[in-house]
C-alpha cells in the first residue's frame, strides 16, 4: 500500500492543523474540506495542502472528496452537544458515512480519532457516541480497509479549549468553585498526537490497532486548575465542590448561552481519562510534559471581554 494523497476531515480544527502540518512535513499531498475559511486560513500557506469548502455530512460529497485519495483521517469531534442528536451525528453517523465512502471509492487506509473513555455503555452521551463510532470503524477493518484508532486523553497545546479556558475563567473571580475536582486526567500534547497519526499512516504494524495516547503525568482536575492560576500569577482560591454540588453546577452552567460545562461533561469526568500503559513505543515519541509547554502559551492569555469570549466559543 503506497500512500501519497490524504483527505483529513476536521483538518482545520485544533488537532487537525497540527496533523496536517505533520503530514506536509513528511511530503504527503493533503486535502482538507472546511466549513469556516477563517479557521482554515493558516493551512493555505502550506505547500502541499488543498482546501475545499464542503459539507462532509453529505454522503455524496464525501464520496467526491475521497476520489483519488489513498487514505482518510477522521478527526471530527465535539465536546458539547448543543442541539439534541449532535453527538450521534458527529461521532456515529459521520464515521459510518466515512467507512461507506471509503468502500465505495476504494480508499484502503483509515485513521480515526476516538477518545479515552469512549464506551457504548459509558455514563455520558459523549462517551457512548464515541464508543459506538469507534466500534463501527474497528469493525470495518479487513482485507479492503486498514484501520487504526487513537484514543487520546484530554489534549493540551496552543489554542486548546482546556487550559486556555481555565486561564480565561480564572481572571473573573478570586474564588473559583470547581466541580469534579478529583477527576483524574493525563493530558497529552497536541504535537505528540499529531506525530502519532502521521507516523502510523504508512506503517503496516499499526493496521488494525487501537492506541491510547497520554502524557507522562496524571493530575486531578483541581491540580491542573491550580497550576494554571500559578502560571498566570493569579492568587485564586480553588474551592472543590462535592458530587452533588458539582452536578448542580454543571446543570446551571449548561443553561448558559456559552457552553463552558454541561451535565454531560460532568458525567464524562466521572470516568478517569488515564492510560493503562505508557505512550506507544512504536511511534518513537517521548511525550512532552505539560509543564514544558503550557507556560509558553498560557503567558499570552489575556483577561477576556465577555462578548469576545462568546464569539471565540462560537
Amino acid at each position: 500500500m503506497e500512500i501519497k494523497k490524504v483527505c483529513v476531515l476536521g483538518g482545520s480544527g485544533f488537532v487537525g492543523q497540527h496533523v496536517v502540518s505533520q503530514l506536509c512535513e513528511r511530503g504527503y499531498e493533503v486535502h482538507v474540506p472546511y466549513r469556516n475559511i477563517n479557521r482554515a486560513k493558516r493551512l493555505t500557506v502550506l505547500p502541499t495542502v488543498s482546501m475545499v469548502e464542503a459539507d462532509i455530512h453529505d454522503p455524496a460529497v464525501l464520496k467526491n472528496l475521497f476520489q483519488g485519495v489513498d487514505a482518510v483521517i477522521n478527526l471530527v469531534g465535539i465536546l458539547h452537544e448543543g442541539k439534541h442528536g449532535a453527538f450521534q451525528r458527529a461521532h456515529v453517523e459521520l464515521p459510518r458515512k466515512v467507512v461507506e465512502a471509503c468502500r465505495a471509492t476504494g480508499v484502503k487506509r483509515l485513521l480515526h480519532m476516538s477518545a479515552l473513555g469512549g464506551d457504548p455503555d459509558g455514563l455520558s452521551r459523549y462517551q457512548r457516541s464515541k464508543g459506538e463510532g469507534e466500534a463501527l470503524v474497528r469493525a470495518a477493518h479487513g482485507e479492503h480497509l486498514a484501520v487504526t484508532v487513537f484514543r487520546p486523553s484530554v489534549i493540551f497545546g496552543p489554542e486548546d479549549h482546556f487550559l486556555n479556558l481555565f486561564a480565561r475563567l480564572l481572571w473573573w473571580t478570586p474564588i473559583f468553585p470547581l466541580g469534579s475536582p478529583n477527576a483524574k486526567l493525563q493530558p497529552v500534547y497536541v504535537g505528540d498526537v499529531a506525530q502519532a497519526f502521521a507516523a502510523s499512516l504508512n506503517n503496516p504494524a499499526t493496521f488494525g490497532q487501537r492506541y491510547e495516547l497520554c502524557g507522562p503525568t496524571v493530575y486531578t482536575l483541581q491540580e491542573l486548575v491550580e497550576y494554571v492560576a500559578k502560571v498566570k500569577g493569579l492568587k485564586r482560591s480553588v474551592i472543590p465542590l462535592s458530587g452533588g454540588m458539582s452536578s448542580l453546577q454543571s446543570i446551571l452552567l449548561g443553561l448558559m448561552p456559552v457552553k463552558m460545562l454541561t451535565h454531560d461533561n460532568y458525567l464524562t469526568l466521572k470516568t478517569d481519562a488515564v492510560c493503562a500503559c505508557p505512550f506507544p513505543e512504536i511511534f518513537g515519541i517521548q511525550p512532552v510534559a505539560l509543564e514544558a509547554e503550557a507556560p509558553l502559551y498560557l503567558a499570552g492569555v489575556q483577561p477576556p471581554r465577555f462578548k469576545r469570549f462568546i464569539d471565540e466559543k462560537r
